[in-house]
């Protein structure tokens, strides 16, 4: 495994933020147009360009076809930087919560993660996995019978370790259809639910931070989005459980033909290894965690987070830029 060392590349999650700051400028253009894949296409490609000019020989382990179905500079296996400087494995997500930029609605963010060569886990072709995510609070507390248990188990787990009501606890839940029966159970145990159509990374930021008012995120969300997440799960201290939850005959026969286990239930350390890892955030519409990009004539105005693993330090940073156009 590649080392990065310190006096390299001491803020490699402010070169990770160029890109995710690249992507929420062209992304945000796209607010409320609704056009999701002309969205996406757009900051792919901003995003790419912003990491090409990046010293680093960065490879992408998850690529946006997973998700999207089409094909862009940030495939899996695509070569991002310029070919000099430390090794990396990256997972990038230039738009999370696409369908939510495309309605104007909150919590649409650009992400990155990145990590020593060798450190993430790769399992494509698998799409979705189910994911419990806590904060550094519940960490130690969050053990692989979470996964197997009903949720008034977990939740209750979770509430004893909190010193709080289970009535008193918010769980993140994407609003699909394949979680009726989840929030139905919630609910009937007695906590309180928040809701997103899209926004599996800003629901697990959310759940990992100690500092938004969520108590964690349950339910099923996407393979990249969890390898992603687990950066900046691991920066921030929190745990988070993770397996593989095919969603359809044919996700299930490719993740079979692939060797991958639908049983294995893994940690953010199985997700990503090691302690060198890094993650960035920007906002593209204005949310509970950042807020979104600002026009003014030729300049835009951006918020971002950058995680560092190593040192547990995290950053909130206001940036304005000249645009181009």
């Amino acid at each position: 495994m590649s080392e990065m060392p310190e006096e390299l590349y001491p803020n490699l999650g402010l070169d990770l933020a160029r890109g995710t700051e690249a992507a929420a400028r062209v992304a945000g253009r796209w607010m409320g147009l609704n056009k999701p894949v002309e969205a996406d296409r757009a900051a792919c490609q901003a995003m790419a360009d912003a990491l090409n000019a990046v010293e680093i020989d960065g490879v992408i382990v998850v690529g946006e076809e997973v998700k999207t179905g089409f094909s862009s500079s940030l495939n899996t296996r695509s070569k991002v930087g310029t070919g000099a400087g430390p090794a990396l494995d990256l997972v990038l997500d230039p738009i999370d919560g696409r369908n939510l930029l495309a309605k104007g609605l909150s919590d649409a963010i650009a992400v990155a993660g990145a990590a020593p060569r060798g450190a993430m886990w790769s399992p494509k072709p698998a799409v979705y996995m189910e994911k419990i995510v806590v904060d550094k609070h519940v960490a130690a507390s969050l053990v692989p019978e979470c996964m197997e248990a009903p949720a008034a188990w977990t939740l209750g787990l979770v509430a004893r370790v909190m010193e709080k009501s289970v009535r008193d606890l918010v769980v993140f839940v994407l609003d699909r259809p394949r979680h009726r029966d989840l929030i139905d159970e919630i609910r009937t145990a007695g906590a309180r639910v928040v809701t997103r159509s899209q926004g599996d990374i800003a629901g697990a930021l959310l759940a990992a931070s100690d500092q938004t008012g969520v108590d964690l995120l349950m339910g099923v969300g996407g393979v990249s989005e969890g390898v992603i997440a687990a950066c900046a799960i691991k920066s921030l201290g929190g745990a988070m459980l993770a397996r593989l939850s095919p969603q359809s005959e044919r996700e299930s026969k490719a993740v079979a033909e692939a060797g991958l286990s639908t049983e294995r239930i893994m940690t953010c350390e199985e997700l990503v290894s090691g302690d060198k890892v890094f993650f960035a955030a920007t906002g593209i519409t204005s949310g509970a965690l950042l807020s979104g990009v600002r026009y003014r004539g030729n300049k835009a105005q951006t918020e971002s987070l950058v995680l560092r693993g190593e040192t547990g330090t995290w950053r909130k940073i206001q940036a304005e830029h000249l645009l181009e156009d």
